[in-house]
């Protein structure tokens, strides 16, 4: 399903209705570059999730946990990351068997690692300096998220 945001608080909407429809060890693959939006959604998981913290990147951390909410969030930056190899060292399997969302950015760095995830693609409007594009693929939980 594809949508159109043109602020980050729309991104941040769409976000919030996806974590909605989220369960225990669902992950979210997000797609799109450097300043596409994908801290924005995430920050939209949280709010959907119920996360009381304030949501950053992790990008200097690698993962952040949020665990006020009704579901753990881990929001993980692959970015640093150069294979699925490495995204095992640093204890994925146990993110995943601990019955949370994991929310996982750069994920073209470990791919091949994410089967069954819920894919969410970013991409800036050329024509909207706040708008954003973005698709989200992942079964029929996911197919239209009534916005």
């Amino acid at each position: 399903m594809e949508y159109a945001t043109h602020s980050p608080e729309e991104t941040e909407a769409l976000g919030a209705a996806l974590a909605r429809r989220l369960e225990p060890g669902d992950v979210v693959a997000y797609f799109g570059g450097l300043g596409a939006g994908k801290t924005a959604f995430t920050r939209g998981l949280a709010a959907g999730l119920g996360v009381s913290e304030p949501v950053t990147s992790p990008t200097y951390t690698i993962v952040n946990e949020y665990l006020s909410g009704r579901l753990p969030l881990f929001h993980f930056d692959m970015y640093r990351l150069s294979s699925a190899e490495e995204l095992f060292d640093i204890g994925w399997e146990d993110y995943l068997d601990r019955g949370g969302v994991c929310a996982v950015e750069w994920i073209e760095h470990v791919e091949e690692a994410l089967d069954g995830a819920v894919r969410v693609r970013i991409d800036r409007d050329p024509a909207d300096e706040d708008g954003r594009r973005i698709t989200i693929e992942g079964g029929e939980r996911f197919a239209d998220l009534g916005l």
